[in-house]
């Protein structure tokens, strides 16, 4: 922000400059150009006056004199040519070549002609520019002749250009000034912005050790810091509350849970046969209880925490969670199947990748038939893995598929024994890996859930680990029983 401020502070500076010195400058260059015009043209007057006495009075001699005398304290030439453009008197000496080509030149010419007054004409001789002035000599009335003044323009152009070479400098000057103003006001405006940068990026990590200064910079800047750390310190306020509630209910709430369980299974020997489906569903009720209590306390702590990804290796962690749920898939007679290619390692937060699958085989196996199956499928892609859960089950419409990420929402035909904050989860899990989870209907029926992870960044010669001699159809292996949370 300063680099940008502090540009356009010059650029302005430089439009203001260009606007005023360039015009400044073509006029004192243009009056400086009259100036020595008109300082020729009186010249060219008073020894065309003199002449006009001399040759009248026959006094050739002075006119001479004056003509010589005169060329020596302007510097340039005077010539003085008869009516007919011969040569009568001239300061410095001419060939007989320039002799003749005096009379044609245009100046003296028209001042032949009787003009009234002066020629002005700049030419260039042998490199060197030229101020001419011809006027014609009268003496009552009846032309005598002419007088040539010519001048050299070098102290003119040497004057504009010192003009010019001053207001370079001096706008050179200006610029530097405001430069050092602009750098100064650029600095209090935006250091108390950087500070309150540096604050929110604090804040995004989960704390605000320094709050923003409220004494530094503009009167607007202070009012947004003091804003900022107000609104940081409510946050903070409301996060150190939501992570004590999650601590004190995790503690209050599975306690008597776990008691209650316990009671109801210890009802189970008292209980007449006519009453036992009643236990039996006060049971199941309670397990949801838990589960849900367990899934929004795992979402309080995604929540209450900035979680940084990490690389994970995805077919490991593929290949240990089906080994923790194959013996349960096998009581309920649904295989559980692994294939796709080898895939690198993928970026996603610490235990994220088995809470997803966990989630993912859990609503998979609650809604498979007997003798279906349930295929984890890894492959990679071009900005890192992807896993796909496919399950055989009866699927979800477009509008389920939609709200099925939504907490505590569940489908009207959704089995029994659900919390729905089970997607909920691997959602977010899955975003705060900088991934993305989908719900696309499998082919032939069922559901089919997508996590693309993002890949981690490598020298194209590392390779990353992989199962050697896998083999590429499905494949299924016969592992402990596993538990998992959530559900669709």
């Amino acid at each position: 922000m300063t680099r940008r401020l502090l540009l356009s502070y010059l650029t302005l500076a430089a439009l203001v400059l260009v606007c005023l010195e360039i015009p400044l400058g073509y006029v004192y260059s243009g009056a400086e150009r009259d100036r020595a015009t008109n300082a020729a043209h009186q010249e060219a007057e008073s020894v065309a006056d003199f002449a006009a006495l001399s040759l009248a009075y026959g006094r050739p001699d002075e006119l001479a004199t004056q003509v010589t005398a005169c060329a020596t304290r302007i510097g340039g030439q005077i010539f003085v040519v008869g009516p007919r453009g011969a040569l009568l008197y001239s300061s410095h000496g001419l060939t007989a070549r320039e002799r003749e080509g005096l009379a044609e030149l245009p100046e003296v010419v028209d001042a032949l002609r009787g003009g009234a007054g002066a020629d002005v004409r700049t030419t260039s001789v042998g490199g060197v520019s030229w101020l001419s002035v011809a006027v014609p000599v009268r003496h009552d009335g009846e032309l005598q002749g002419a007088v040539r003044l010519a001048v050299p323009t070098d102290a003119v152009a040497n004057d504009v250009h010192q003009v010019w070479l001053g207001l370079a400098l001096g706008g050179l000057g200006v610029l530097v000034g405001v430069a050092v103003v602009a750098l100064v006001l650029t600095r209090w405006i935006g250091r108390p912005i950087l500070e309150l940068e540096r604050a929110a990026r604090t804040l995004a990590g989960g704390s605000l050790a320094t709050p923003a200064s409220v004494t530094k910079g503009p009167p607007e800047v202070r009012r947004l810091a003091a804003t900022f750390n107000r609104t940081a310190a409510l946050l903070e306020h409301l996060l150190a509350s939501q992570s004590a509630f999650a601590g004190e209910a995790s503690h209050q709430l599975k306690t008597p849970l776990a008691a209650l369980r316990l009671r109801l299974d210890n009802l189970e020997i008292d209980v007449p046969p006519h009453l036992r489906p009643n236990l039996t569903a006060a049971m199941t009720e309670t397990d949801r209880l838990a589960r849900m209590v367990e899934g929004l306390l795992a979402l309080a702590r995604m929540e209450e925490t900035a979680l940084t990804p990490e690389p994970v290796d995805l077919e490991a962690v593929a290949r240990e969670r089906l080994t923790a749920w194959h013996g349960l898939y096998e009581q309920q007679g649904v295989r559980l199947l692994l294939a796709g290619e080898t895939v690198g390692p993928a970026l996603a937060v610490p235990g994220a990748v088995e809470q997803i699958l966990d989630n993912l085989l859990s609503n998979a196996l609650r809604v498979s038939f007997i003798h279906g199956s349930v295929t984890v499928i890894l492959r990679p892609t071009s900005t890192g893995a992807e896993l796909s859960v496919v399950d055989q089950g009866p699927g979800m419409t477009a509008e389920q598929r939609r709200r099925a990420f939504d907490r505590f929402w569940r489908a009207a035909d959704a089995p029994k024994g659900g919390t729905g904050l089970g997607l909920s989860l691997v959602q977010r899990l899955t975003l705060a890996g900088g991934g993305e989870a989908l719900l696309l209907p499998a082919q032939g029926g069922g559901l089919q859930a997508v996590i693309r992870f993002q890949g981690v960044p490598a020298a194209p010669s590392r390779r990353s680990p992989g199962f050697p001699g896998r083999p590429s159809r499905p494949s299924s292996r016969r592992p402990a029983i596993g538990a998992g949370t959530g559900g669709r």
